[in-house]
C-alpha cells in the first residue's frame, strides 16, 4: 500500500475541524493529536498516515478550511509501511498526490543563477558538437540543459491560471536562451578565427547541424511524445524517464546552432534552428498542459471507483 505521512500545525480554534475531517476519512490511519506542544507559531501538532487513494480529497478538505494559511501542512512520501492496517493493496488505487506533483514541478521551475549557467555551458558543449560533427556532445548538451523544468512550470502555470508563474518561466527561457545563444555566438567566432572547426564542417559536411536546423513533421512528433512522457515522469517521480526527455528534445542544440550558424554566416541555418527551437518549446508546453489535465481527469475517476 502506498501512503503519505501528513504533519500539520493547527491553531487551537481550528483543531476540532481538522480532527473531524481526519477522523471521518477511512483513508486516514495512525492519527495522533498533541495539543499545545508547537511553538513559533503556537499551535497543536497533528500527524497521520494517509492512503494515497484518499490523499487528494483529504488535502483539499484541509485547505478548504485554510489550515495551510492559518497553520501549516507538510506532506512526506512513505517508502515502506509494515502493518496489517496498511497492507491491503487491492482495496485502494495508487493515484498521484497532486500537491506533491505540483510542488515537484514548482521546484523545477526555480531560476537561480545556476539555471543560466547550465544553459550557457550546455550551449557551448552543443557548439563544440556541431563544429566537430559529434552527436555524443550534442546528447551531452541535452542532458546538461535545465530548460525542461521551466517548460513544465509554464505548463503548470497555464493549467492553474497562474500568470506570475507563466511570466517567470517565459522570462527565464527567453533570457536564458538569449544568453546561451550570445555566448555560443562569441565562442563560435573564436573557433572560426583560430580555425578550430573540423575539416568536414569547413567543407560544408554538417550532418549534425543539418539535422538540427531542418524542422519537419518529426520535430513535432518527438516534441509531443517527449512532452507527454516528461509530465508523466514528473507526476510519478520517474527520473530515468525524465532523462530520456532531456535527450529527446531539440532545444539546447537548436540554440547552439543559432549561435554557430550566425558566427559562420549561414542565415538559412539560423532561421531553421530558430524555428526548431520555437517548435519544441511551444509543443512541449501545450502537450504538458493537456497531459496534466488528462491525467487529473483519469485519476479522478480511478480514485472515485476505488474510494472505500
Amino acid at each position: 500500500m502506498s501512503m503519505i505521512h501528513v504533519r500539520a500545525v493547527s491553531p487551537p480554534d481550528l483543531t476540532d475541524q481538522v480532527v473531524e475531517i481526519l477522523e471521518g476519512d477511512t483513508c486516514v490511519v495512525n492519527l495522533v493529536v498533541q495539543p499545545g506542544i508547537v511553538r513559533s507559531p503556537d499551535g497543536d501538532s497533528i500527524t497521520c498516515d494517509v492512503h494515497r487513494a484518499g490523499a487528494n480529497r483529504l488535502l483539499r478538505g484541509l485547505r478548504d478550511i485554510h489550515l495551510d494559511r492559518r497553520g501549516s501542512i507538510i506532506v512526506e512520501p512513505v517508502d515502506t509501511a509494515l502493518s496489517e492496517g496498511t497492507s491491503d493493496t487491492g482495496r485502494f488505487a495508487d493515484p498521484p498526490v497532486w500537491e506533491l506533483v505540483e510542488a515537484r514541478i514548482r521546484a523545477e521551475g526555480t531560476y537561480a543563477p545556476s539555471f543560466y549557467l547550465y544553459l550557457v555551458v550546455a550551449g557551448l558543449i552543443g557548439a563544440v558538437g556541431i563544429v566537430t560533427n559529434s552527436q555524443i556532445l550534442i546528447v551531452a548538451a541535452m542532458v546538461v540543459g535545465p530548460e525542461y523544468g521551466a517548460i513544465a512550470s509554464i505548463a503548470l502555470g497555464i493549467d492553474r491560471g497562474h500568470r506570475g508563474r507563466i511570466k517567470q518561466g517565459v522570462f527565464a527561457l527567453v533570457s536564458g536562451f538569449t544568453l546561451a545563444i550570445v555566448s555560443t555566438f562569441l565562442f563560435s567566432l573564436l573557433i572560426r578565427a583560430f580555425g578550430f572547426q573540423s575539416k568536414a564542417f569547413e567543407a560544408g559536411l554538417r550532418p549534425v547541424s543539418n539535422l538540427i536546423d531542418t524542422p519537419n513533421f518529426f520535430s513535432f512528433a518527438v516534441a509531443g511524445l517527449a512532452g507527454i512522457i516528461g509530465i508523466v515522469s514528473l507526476t510519478e517521480a520517474k527520473t530515468s524517464a525524465l532523462l530520456g526527455v532531456f535527450i529527446s528534445v531539440t532545444t539546447i542544440p537548436a540554440a547552439a546552432d543559432i549561435g554557430v550558424s550566425a558566427a559562420f554566416g549561414n542565415g538559412s541555418e539560423v532561421r531553421g534552428s530558430f524555428i526548431q527551437l520555437l517548435v519544441n518549446i511551444v509543443v512541449l508546453v501545450l502537450v504538458g498542459v493537456l497531459t496534466l489535465r488528462i491525467q487529473r481527469a483519469i485519476w479522478c475517476r480511478v480514485s472515485a471507483r476505488a474510494r472505500p
